[in-house]
């Protein structure tokens, strides 16, 4: 029975199991056929495994699973207590504003009504035409991030619902890529168990670092 590569578990215990999502794969299974979803895969070596949170397809990085009942429900009745999640994109344009808040209103993932949602970003570093940010986020909505990032004028280079398409198809003639850079970088939560605090840390995929050092070799 196949496992999942060892490089791409963060942290396990008895009652947690958190890995490095890769992008372009699912979570739990969706309409259509395809790849095998990461839940079902680590199902096979994990048979009491359950899905505590998820990370959209095109998303990369920290992802945990409850190895038990128990430490599910504590999460969930937590309502993810404690919680700080930080990501890291590659937004288009040159970010003049360094630091700063998002709070817009977005659908709740299960109706149509507008619920908060606040992102706070800082900017890492700036190229002619793009920026690499890192945000973190106190609510989970929907696409929350990409909304966000679009709705300041800066939404994630090659996003197909919430991109630019101009920039992007300057993009893509640049660096040939055909996919949006997203990464879930930094989870801190307190153990459901124990109450310790964890800190995993997921590295940026390969294609993500060889975009920067593309960027930065053009625009330097």
């Amino acid at each position: 029975m196949s496992k999942i590569n060892p490089d791409r578990i963060l942290y396990e215990d008895e009652h947690l199991l958190i890995v490095n999502k890769l992008a372009g794969e699912l979570v739990v299974a969706a309409d259509g056929g395809g790849k095998l979803p990461l839940y079902d895969f680590l199902h096979k070596n994990y048979p009491g495994l359950r899905v505590m949170h998820r990370l959209d397809f095109g998303t990369s990085g920290v992802l945990v699973f409850a190895k038990d009942a128990e430490s599910l429900k504590r999460v969930r009745e937590s309502k993810f207590e404690g919680w700080i999640k930080r990501y890291r994109m590659i937004a288009s344009g040159h970010m003049e504003q360094k630091v700063g808040s998002i709070r817009k209103p977005l659908p709740a993932r299960t109706h149509k009504d507008l619920v908060d949602a606040v992102t706070h970003y800082t900017v890492l570093k700036t190229f002619r035409d793009a920026s690499y940010v890192e945000t973190q986020i106190e609510t989970g909505r929907k696409h929350q991030i990409r909304q966000h990032m679009k709705s300041i004028g800066h939404p994630l280079v090659l996003d197909p619902l919430y991109g630019d398409p101009r920039r992007d198809r300057s993009f893509k003639k640049h660096f040939k890529y055909r996919r949006f850079f997203l990464h879930a970088f930094a989870l801190e939560f307190p153990h459901p168990m124990t109450g310790k605090k964890l800190s995993v840390i997921a590295p940026l995929p390969k294609s993500f670092q060889e975009a920067l050092d593309a960027l930065s070799a053009k625009h330097t």
